[in-house]
C-alpha cells in the first residue's frame, strides 16, 4: 500500500520538512510579494529557500546564486538578512531579479504607475516580426504605445516587467497552454482550463492595468518584509567566467536540467518587444540541446566549470546547496570534477500542480562543501 502524502513527508529530510502539500503551502503562499511579478517556470518554492538559509547558512553571510533565475535566492536572502549576488547568462532573468531585490521610493513609484495608468492607449506603430505574428492587431497597438512610454520613467525596469507580463497573456494562445505555444491560435478553441468554448485575446490592455497595480502592491509588501541592511547584486553573463570581488558563506542554487526548458524561447516574446541581448547559445542545459550522450557530457562539463570557478570565493567549509532532480545521476560526476564533496542528499517531494503539468516527482537538496 501506497504511504498517505502525510506519512511519506515525515520520511522526508530527516528533522528538516522541505516536502509541502498544496493544503499546507497553497499558490498564494508559493508566490508572495515579488515572487510572482513575472510567471517564470522551473524555480523553487521560497519556503525551501528560506529552510535551507536557516539550516546551514550562518546569520549574516554572503550569499551566492551563480544560476540565478528569477532570483527566488537573492530575493529570500534578503528578507532572512543575508547579502547577495546572483549570477545569470539570460538578460530577460537579469532585469527580472533587479526589479525584485531593488529597493524603491514607494511614493515616486506609485505616482509614475498612476501617471502610467492615464497614459495607456495605442500605437500606430507597424508591428514585425513575432509582435506581428503572435498578437492581435489591438493587443500589438496597445504593447507597442506602452514600450514608447516606459523610457520617460524613473522605474523604466519595473515597467518593462510589467509589459513582458502582460505580452505573455496576451499572446495568440490557448489559455491552458501559456507555457509552451507552438502556434498562434487565431479561432475559437475548446479550453481544457474553463471546460468551454474560448477566443484567443484580442487585446492588452486589462493586463497592463491589471500588473501595474499587482506590481505596485507586491514591490510595497516586499519592501514591508525585507531587511533593512541587506543588499543584491545581480550579474549578467556566463557564471563559469564571471570573476566576483570578496568571498561567500553558502552557495544556494537550484541549476537548470538538461534539455528540458530553453529559458530564452520560453520569455521570447520580452526579447523581442524589449531588444535583449539574446545569449542562449551559452545557456547550460538548454531543451535545444537535447539529451543525447555528447549533450549530457556537455551539460556536465559546463556545471563542474561553474561550481569549479565560483566555489573559489567560498569562506572555509562554506556550505554548498544544490537543488536537482538528478534523475539521469549526473551529479555525482559534476560534484567529482568540481571538486565538491558531498557531505549529505536530502530528498523532497515535489508536486507539479501549474498549467497542464500533472504528476509528481523528487527532486534532492544536495549538501557540499568544497574539498581542500
Amino acid at each position: 500500500m501506497a504511504p498517505t502524502q502525510a506519512a511519506l513527508y515525515d520520511g522526508l529530510a530527516g528533522e528538516l520538512h522541505l516536502s509541502w502539500s498544496e493544503q499546507e503551502l497553497p499558490e498564494r503562499e508559493r508566490t508572495k510579494h515579488v515572487h510572482r511579478l513575472h510567471p517564470y517556470l522551473g524555480k523553487f518554492v521560497p519556503q525551501l529557500v528560506e529552510a535551507l538559509l536557516g539550516r546551514y547558512v550562518r546569520t549574516g553571510a554572503r550569499v551566492l546564486d551563480p544560476f540565478a533565475g528569477s532570483g527566488t535566492t537573492l530575493v529570500q536572502c534578503l528578507e532572512s538578512g543575508h547579502d547577495a549576488v546572483g549570477l545569470d547568462v539570460a538578460a530577460f532573468n537579469c532585469m527580472l531579479m533587479r526589479v525584485k531585490t531593488a529597493r524603491y521610493d514607494l511614493f515616486r513609484l506609485e505616482t509614475e504607475v498612476r501617471d502610467l495608468l492615464g497614459r495607456l492607449g495605442a500605437s500606430r506603430e507597424r508591428p514585425a516580426g513575432y509582435v506581428r505574428e503572435w498578437f492581435a492587431p489591438v493587443a500589438a497597438a496597445q504593447l507597442l504605445h506602452f514600450r514608447s512610454l516606459v523610457d520617460e520613467y524613473e522605474h523604466a525596469d519595473a515597467f518593462r516587467i510589467v509589459l513582458a507580463r502582460a505580452a505573455r497573456s496576451a499572446r495568440l494562445t490557448t489559455h491552458f497552454d501559456l507555457d509552451f505555444p507552438r502556434v498562434p491560435q487565431r479561432e475559437p478553441y475548446w479550453c481544457h482550463k474553463h471546460r468551454r468554448q474560448c477566443a484567443p485575446v484580442q487585446e492588452a490592455q486589462k493586463f497592463l492595468t491589471r500588473y501595474l497595480l499587482d506590481t505596485l502592491e507586491r514591490l510595497k509588501t516586499f519592501h514591508g518584509v525585507r531587511a533593512r541592511g541587506p543588499a543584491a547584486h545581480v550579474v549578467h553573463g556566463d557564471s563559469s567566467e564571471v570573476a566576483l570581488e570578496g568571498s561567500f558563506g553558502a552557495i544556494v542554487t537550484s541549476p537548470p536540467y538538461p534539455g528540458l526548458i530553453d529559458y530564452h524561447e520560453q520569455h521570447r516574446y520580452a526579447y523581442e518587444l524589449l531588444h535583449l541581448d539574446d545569449r542562449r547559445d551559452r545557456e547550460l542545459g538548454a531543451a535545444a540541446s537535447g539529451t543525447s550522450k555528447r549533450a549530457l557530457e556537455a551539460y556536465v562539463d559546463g556545471m563542474a566549470r561553474v561550481f569549479r570557478a565560483q566555489s573559489r570565493r567560498l569562506e572555509p567549509d562554506a556550505p554548498v546547496l544544490i537543488v536537482v532532480n538528478d534523475r539521469r545521476d549526473l551529479y555525482p560526476d559534476v560534484l567529482a570534477r568540481s571538486g565538491l564533496r558531498l557531505v549529505d542528499r536530502l530528498e523532497r517531494h515535489v508536486n507539479r500542480r501549474t498549467g497542464r503539468r500533472s504528476g509528481e516527482y523528487f527532486e534532492s537538496i544536495l549538501v557540499c562543501v568544497r574539498e581542500p
